[in-house]
């Protein structure tokens, strides 16, 4: 059932718009926590610290952090072996150019796939300068997020990458979450224009709060 399922044009969605619901619940998550910053050193690195404390006693020393860490990994691989499948099944079923132009889409809709491959390169990007240290300016320093978030931030190139990355968000997830809920079965009619002001205030929200943090820093608001 699980390889018919996959294997349907219908399957592919529907794991793309879970899997894409999962990041989006997580993006909101860490938004929040990316805002404490502005509370100061103290305060950002001590939730931090209790991010990998999360969980105990039951469960053991980062733990439960390592747990969203695979199933983020794993709604990330679905999502895009899924997306890529999906635009490789399209092209096949129309190989030769339309005779009548197509009705024009919006920006994000254009953009969806080279969005996706900004934010698939942006995540690693991520990962090895504020997670492994690995590509970090300013010498990373273990257990210190603020300061090493702050060091990222300092950069022109680190804001750069940063800001295009949010905006490519901002519109992947503009026209994402409306699409997810049209392959759930939760659009209709009367509900579109909601789903649609959702999906915007969505897309809104999320970007301004993940740019407000290196705004913060060349401001000199965090510091």
């Amino acid at each position: 059932m699980a390889r018919t399922v996959w294997g349907s044009t219908v399957g592919k969605k529907t794991v793309m718009a879970v899997s894409g619901l999962i990041m989006l619940l997580y993006l909101v998550v860490h938004m929040i926590g990316n805002l404490k910053i502005y509370f100061g050193a103290a305060e950002f690195n001590h939730y931090a610290h209790w991010l990998r404390t999360l969980g105990e006693p039951f469960m053991h020393y980062e733990w439960t952090l390592w747990l969203v860490r695979v199933v983020l990994v794993a709604a990330v691989f679905a999502h895009a072996v899924s997306a890529y499948q999906l635009s490789r099944r399209d092209i096949k079923a129309r190989p030769s150019k339309y005779v009548h132009a197509r009705p024009r889409a919006s920006y994000a809709t254009r953009t969806m796939r080279w969005g996706g491959i900004i934010l698939g390169l942006f995540i690693v990007w991520h990962i090895l300068d504020l997670t492994t240290g690995t590509v970090h300016s300013g010498g990373f320093q273990p257990g210190h997020p603020y300061q090493n978030v702050v060091d990222t931030f300092s950069t022109w190139y680190g804001n750069v990458i940063y800001i295009v990355a949010m905006l490519a968000l901002g519109l992947h997830i503009r026209h994402g979450f409306w699409s997810a809920a049209q392959t759930l079965g939760v659009g209709s009619r009367t509900r579109d224009r909601a789903l649609k002001t959702a999906a915007n205030v969505l897309a809104l929200l999320l970007t301004a709060g993940f740019i407000a943090v290196p705004v913060g820093v060349m401001t000199g608001v965090v510091s």
